[in-house]
């Protein structure tokens, strides 16, 4: 299976971001499944990628040109793949992914995510969209969520298809588990 991993370029402010990416990210490359990321060398991309190889795994990297002119491109990768924009990335991680997770990051991290969710539930794909927790960075996420759902903007069931974890093997079970949701803006078939 291959995972896509949002996650952030820089390293944020604890070490238990740092830790729980490499922890991840080898635990992922030890049960046999492949990385695909944004194709950076620096923050926790950086660290997901290294974590990866350091375990033996296969780590795709998928990132525009202007980034690999800025050389923050990792060439040490499985395969780094050059792509022209930042929506042929995104897409492109969804094709190659068989389910996305996201891991803390800044907005770039936060765009990621929501893309694929809403391709997720727009029927666009049908693959599991994860927020894998370290050191309760998703917290607030799931507040504002929960309140997205109380105001009626989203479905539960639709909250309910974002897969949750703080373990790895937990994440590789729910991945596994998963099932995709009635896709947004389809009538169920009247009553009568």
């Amino acid at each position: 299976m291959r995972i896509a991993i949002f996650t952030g370029s820089a390293v944020g402010a604890k070490e238990t971001y740092t830790a729980g990416a490499a922890q991840l990210a080898s635990h992922l490359a030890k049960a046999g499944h492949a990385i695909v990321y944004g194709g950076g060398k620096v923050g926790l991309m950086g660290v997901v990628a290294d974590a990866a190889l350091a375990a033996g795994g296969e780590v795709i990297g998928v990132t525009p040109k202007t980034l690999v002119e800025r050389e923050v491109a990792h060439h040490g990768v499985t395969r780094l793949e050059v792509v022209d924009t930042m929506h042929e990335r995104k897409a492109r991680m969804v094709d190659l992914a068989d389910a996305m997770v996201a891991l803390p990051g800044g907005v770039g991290t936060l765009d990621e995510l929501f893309e694929a969710w809403t391709w997720q539930l727009l029927g666009i794909h049908s693959k599991p969209v994860a927020l894998y927790d370290i050191d309760d960075y998703w917290a607030p996420m799931r507040s504002l969520l929960d309140q997205i759902v109380a105001e009626r903007f989203l479905g539960e069931e639709h909250l309910a298809a974002l897969i949750q974890e703080t373990d790895p093997d937990a994440l590789i079970d729910a991945i596994s588990r998963w099932s995709p949701p009635t896709q947004k803006w389809i009538s169920p078939t009247p009553t009568e």
